[in-house]
């Protein structure tokens, strides 16, 4: 018989994968952390509203997102921005320019806290990794090109 005639069990899903949790240390702004939290409540609202409307598939995912925000929650570690700063580390805003005159400003901030689109990049990345602890005037190598680091706030 063909299979176009069977009928598939649509009501049976299975448990999704947990996603995948970074091993590195879950640095977090005190931002992050509130991040972290309202991911929490979204996800807790989308499960419930997944089993109210009897959406088997749509719960599970809610419920695979629930338990990755759990555990980096139960794992942060808030780190909070430094005052008065003259090297780069978590949570300072980095400016500095490029060989080809291009400048930009990024702030370092925990994995899940990083959008590079918005001016924010992971402490984990090569990028961080390359000017922590340097300072304005310093000159660093980023993706075998050097960067002049302008200033640190």
């Amino acid at each position: 018989m063909s299979r176009a005639f069977v009928k598939e069990a649509d009501d049976k899903v299975e448990g999704l994968p947990d996603r995948a949790i970074s091993r590195n240390r879950n640095l977090v702004t005190p931002e992050g952390l509130a991040a972290i939290d309202a991911a929490i409540a979204r996800f807790e609202e989308a499960h419930r509203e997944a089993i109210s409307a009897q959406d088997a598939h749509a719960a599970a995912a809610a419920m695979r997102e629930l338990r990755y925000w759990r555990a980096r929650r139960a794992s942060a570690e808030v780190v909070r921005p430094p005052t008065g700063v003259d090297t780069a580390s978590f949570g300072t805003a980095v400016t500095l320019r490029r060989e080809d005159g291009r400048e930009q400003t990024f702030r370092i901030v925990g994995e899940d806290e990083a959008d590079p689109a918005h001016g924010t990049i992971s402490y984990v990345s090569p990028l961080a990794r390359a000017v922590m602890t340097r300072g304005p005037g310093d000159t660093v190598e980023i993706a075998g090109h050097k960067a002049e680091i302008l200033d640190v706030r």
